[in-house]
């Protein structure tokens, strides 16, 4: 079931919410998830599991003998953390979960493997040891504020464990779809287990099918022999492996960006995808900058474990077919529905589902869209607009939007009414209605707000919204385009984007009308 980088397996071709060509499936729509859940992929995650503690109370004096405060705890609650985080999500998506690890047999142990197995997820290979110490994070928080985090880990971890646990690795690989490393440098995946997991999958090659390979690694390097098909690093972590302080915003991206050959090298992967927290997600590939995320951060104080929730949904995705730049929008969308909860979380198929559906009406009238953007305006940001048809969205269109919203900070798409799309391409569009238009524009992470227009040219909204940019594609000029006028008259600029000239919303339409094939993947 592992596809390649931007292709899908024989097997899951077929049309409608019921049955999907995964592989051609570019934007996400509410159906979605449930259709990847239907796949069951079976992933093995394997690294360090731990359990999260979150105390709450109130508080109310200090203590006598120092200036602390005392919390009088009121709650206690527990949930998996670290690599058991990421199987809870795999399993709340839908996957058949395994995981692989060391715990002990303390309370903490016997607690996380209990939660596990209430999860449904296959326990066999979590081995438990009297001398290991089961990771523990407890928080202890009052009114919405964590106050301290106490951390308790082993110092060494069992030979005889490490040893149980590469045999149960190696026997464990050859039945799964995904192998998804979590290594958090807590011991459990050195010396015997790496140099097991890295024969175990290295000799999967050539004619024997190999499982999709994905590294979430405090440091990524010392997989580099397993040659993973993915590798998370954060921004920190990927500041470690370039040897520089990163840049923050956009510079930060760039950065990264200028980086790939080096990043490509230094962790053997085929694809790295750099996470950056509130700034998003970047995916390099040997190409250079191949796509990016923009995250809906919260403010929540509490939140934990959006990566896991992340590089599962990542995971989930490439294993179920679905190609690698739509997966990383399916990532960032599960990412952003666990930051708006408290404490550990995890996304479930029906979150995600509901979190995706909610963009099905989300365009804005004019009015109140000028509302919102004043609001933004007053905060310091820059307004792009572009606007256009947008039917049977392809990657160059979110190639261009992607663009787009680098040129400022609230992207604002206006899409051409279902009238207007007519008059300008003729009876037989638009293929997709404008609800539908908006929900799948809505959906990508680069977008902020969508409206819809009817006149003639954009420049009405133009001059409502006044934005400091105005974007059109690379098969303008500026001295084409009627709004660019209005736009100089508004103060703003008109910015021409680069124009993608294999990708065409009519050809796709020609294709699908004369029933050919993808001409290339993407």
């Amino acid at each position: 079931m592992t596809p390649a980088p931007e292709s899908l397996p024989a097997g899951l071709e077929g049309a409608g919410p019921s049955a999907v060509d995964l592989s051609t499936q570019r934007a996400l729509a509410e159906w979605l998830p449930g259709r990847l859940a239907a796949e069951e992929p079976r992933i093995l995650v394997i690294g360090d599991v731990m359990l999260d503690g979150w105390w709450s109370g109130s508080i109310e004096r200090l203590c006598r003998e120092a200036p602390a405060p005392v919390v009088d705890l009121q709650e206690r609650e527990s949930a998996p953390g670290g690599a058991a985080n990421t199987a809870m999500n795999l399993a709340a998506l839908g996957a058949r979960v395994a995981v692989a690890g060391i715990i002990g047999t303390d309370d903490a142990g016997v607690d996380l493997r209990n939660q596990l197995v209430a999860a449904g997820i296959d326990v066999r290979h979590l081995h438990l040891h009297p001398d290991m110490v089961t990771t523990t994070k407890i928080r202890i928080s009052s009114g919405g504020q964590v106050m301290l985090r106490l951390d308790d880990s082993a110092k060494t971890v069992p030979a005889e464990a490490l040893a149980a646990l590469a045999a149960s690795v190696r026997s464990a690989v050859e039945r799964q779809d995904a192998v998804l490393v979590c290594d958090y440098g807590n011991g459990v995946l050195a010396g015997v287990v790496h140099d097991g997991l890295v024969e175990a999958v290295g000799a999967r090659d050539g004619e024997v099918r190999r499982p999709l390979v994905v590294v979430d690694s405090h440091d990524p390097r010392p997989w580099a022999p397993l040659r993973p098909d993915l590798v998370t690093p954060n921004a920190q972590e990927t500041a470690r492996l370039l040897d520089r302080r990163l840049p923050d915003g956009q510079d930060r991206v760039d950065a990264v960006g200028g980086h790939v050959g080096a990043l490509l090298e230094a962790t053997g992967a085929r694809a790295v995808v750099v996470t950056l927290d509130r700034d998003g997600t970047v995916l390099l590939t040997p190409d250079g900058v191949r796509h990016r995320t923009w995250a809906r951060p919260a403010a929540e104080k509490q939140a934990s474990g959006a990566g896991d929730t992340f590089v599962a949904a990542l995971t989930l995705a490439r294993s179920a077919g679905l190609p690698l730049t739509a997966s990383l929008d399916l990532a960032q969308s599960a990412a952003d529905v666990v930051v708006h909860q408290a404490g550990t979380s995890v996304c479930s198929t029906e979150q995600l589902s509901r979190y995706l559906k909610a963009f099905a009406d989300t365009a804005l009238d004019a009015d109140e869209l000028q509302r919102q953007i004043e609001v933004h305006r007053a905060q310091g940001q820059r307004i792009v607009l572009t606007n256009g048809c947008f039917d049977v969205l392809h990657s160059g269109h979110t190639r261009y939007l992607n663009q787009a919203k680098q040129l400022g900070d609230i992207l604002v798409v206006a899409l051409n009414s279902d009238a207007s799309v007519r008059r300008l391409k003729g009876a037989g569009r638009p293929i997709n209605a404008v609800a539908d238009r908006a929900a799948v524009v809505a959906a990508l992470s680069c977008v902020d707000y969508v409206t819809v227009f009817d006149t003639p040219t954009a420049e009405p909204i133009i001059r409502q919204l006044r934005p400091e940019v105005y974007a059109k594609g690379g098969d303008y000029t500026p001295e084409m385009l009627a709004e660019t006028p209005a736009v100089e008259e508004c103060g703003g600029r008109v910015a021409i984007l680069d124009y993608v000239a294999e990708r065409s919303t009519t050809a796709v339409v020609k294709r699908i009308r004369e029933g050919e094939g993808a001409a290339t993947a993407s």
